[in-house]
């Protein structure tokens, strides 16, 4: 049965291959054999430089945040896997070749191909980034193959217990024991508390190195065989979720319309669940108006947790050695981000003119109180960032941004500055989130700018930079202390404190309704 079941599953694929697009010719397997030689040579001499650059010893304080980055990353690849599905099928498939007395295993085996290739390509980035945080003291060829084989083997298993996960919820504890567990190391490793062991594994011998990578693959061998094995007992209202997920967001990358993706999560997430009523409170109609975002914005603590969680990457990222302006420019990504949290009314309005019309609050009244939500989450988030980098220029080995106080010297004046920048650049933030909730989908219309390095559509650019502008007028006495350090912040602040007020206040003041459609 299972050689006729494999048997008309081929005969179903090539029946659709004869009726689909032409098959390759020589030609086309020339050019893409050729392109890919081409791409070799190209990132060979920057890729050799690049290894040959491992070699070495690694500062222990800086190994140590990279690793928590390491960790943080594959934390994050697990949470997407487990997310995307991660097995689907096309939308095509789905609808028909899933709901058919096909096998099951034979159907998905395409798609358990393309995630063995994910992983791989996965694992390869995890295994160059863990040599080039531990380094690699003597042997480099061997180091780097062993730190190969180890990277690709754990995100093979990770993506096998995503699938594991899939087809049964036992699997899912496993799951997310592993990403606890990577989450803990990330602490552990950040506090310093593991130089230790750090230092241990970077100057390990090869034989113990190559007796953990030869146990890795044997582990991550038996998990893909029981991925393998569980395709067959994924039930299929799961496959079809997951595959209209995946429908959704190739429409949404034809389109080049990333907005409609943020639109489709959010519409799941509240449609399944069922909400309790409350009294609303007591408030003047614009706060009134502007309440639903703060009530929404409870109804969901685990993304609020999550986003809050994240105000010590500065300062791993710093730790780990990356520059002042890097450092800089991720204090001010991640207070935005922040505030787009609170800015789902601004866009419900945007989207919707006509009920915006009904509700009968001014359209600058209700921007204004809309704005509150936005302020205070993006000051929050940039204030405790610049607390944490002010903590570890404090205390650390190293200065995080130039002009804090280095190490050992007590945060004086000069510190609680920098402090302030938090807060005093959450009005501009705020203003950038409230322009891009109302920002309309891409124009694709508009006209196409060549260049030496390619063509460029004009509309995926104009709308990735509409909030993004105003935010960065706005801040911009921020920048020009974090980039460039004076030895007094205090005119600096006098500026950040009058252009965020002024951008937040004539966006508000510029504010008209838009017509319904």
């Amino acid at each position: 049965m299972s050689g006729a079941a494999e048997g008309s599953v081929r005969a179903v694929r090539t029946y659709l291959r004869s009726h689909g697009r032409a098959p390759a010719t020589v030609l086309d397997r020339y050019v893409s054999l050729f392109a890919l030689a081409m791409l070799l040579a190209v990132l060979g001499q920057p890729l050799s430089t690049m290894l040959g650059g491992l070699a070495g010893p690694v500062d222990p304080a800086r190994a140590g945040a990279g690793v928590a980055l390491i960790a943080l990353a594959l934390a994050g690849f697990l949470a997407a896997a487990r997310a995307a599905g991660p097995v689907l099928l096309p939308a095509a498939d789905a609808s028909w070749l899933l709901l058919s007395p096909l096998n099951r295993r034979r159907l998905l085996a395409r798609g358990g191909r393309a995630l063995l290739v994910i992983a791989v390509v996965a694992g390869v980035l995890l295994g160059l980034g863990a040599l080039a945080v531990l380094g690699a003291p003597d042997q480099l060829v061997w180091r780097l193959l062993g730190a190969l084989v180890l990277g690709v083997s754990v995100s093979v298993a990770g993506m096998a217990l995503a699938v594991l996960a899939q087809g049964s919820p036992s699997w899912q504890v496993w799951v997310t024991a592993a990403t606890v567990a990577l989450l803990v190391l990330a602490v552990v490793a950040v506090s310093g508390q593991a130089r230790t062991v750090l230092a241990a594994a970077a100057s390990v011998p090869l034989p113990s190195l190559a007796a953990a990578a030869s146990g890795a693959v044997v582990v991550s061998g038996l998990l893909v065989r029981q991925a393998w094995a569980s395709l067959s007992r994924i039930p299929t209202r799961t496959l079809l979720g997951s595959s209209t997920r995946a429908g959704h967001v190739a429409t949404a990358a034809v389109s080049l319309d990333p907005g409609a993706l943020t639109w489709i999560a959010e519409d799941n997430h509240w449609r399944a669940r069922t909400l309790t009523s409350r009294r609303w409170p007591s408030l003047p109609a614009p706060l009134a108006l502007a309440w639903q975002d703060w009530r929404r914005l409870a109804r969901r603590p685990g993304r609020l947790a999550g986003v809050f969680g994240a105000v010590a990457l500065p300062a791993v990222l710093a730790q780990a050695g990356a520059a002042p302006a890097v450092v800089g420019v991720m204090v001010l990504a991640g207070a935005m981000v922040a505030a787009a949290m609170g800015v789902s009314g601004t866009r419900r309005d945007g989207d919707n003119p006509a009920l915006a019309r009904l509700i009968g609050v001014g359209r600058r009244p209700a921007l204004a109180a809309r704005a509150l939500l936005p302020v205070v989450l993006s000051g929050t988030w940039a204030t405790l960032a610049l607390a944490g980098l002010g903590a570890l220029a404090a205390f650390g080995a190293v200065a995080p941004i130039s002009g804090m106080p280095s190490a050992g010297v007590p945060a004086g004046a000069l510190g609680a500055g920098w402090w302030l920048f938090g807060l005093l650049v959450a009005p501009a933030l705020a203003a950038g989130a409230l322009r891009m909730a109302e920002r309309s989908p891409v124009d694709h219309s508009m006209p196409v700018i060549d260049t030496p390095g390619g063509s460029i559509p004009t509309g995926p650019v104009i709308w990735a930079a509409t909030g993004v502008d105003l935010a960065v007028l706005g801040c911009l006495p921020a920048l020009a202390a974090l980039l460039s350090p004076p030895s007094a912040v205090g005119g600096l602040l006098m500026a950040q404190a009058v252009s965020g007020v002024l951008v937040l206040a004539g966006y508000v003041w510029r504010a008209r309704r838009k017509r319904a459609t």
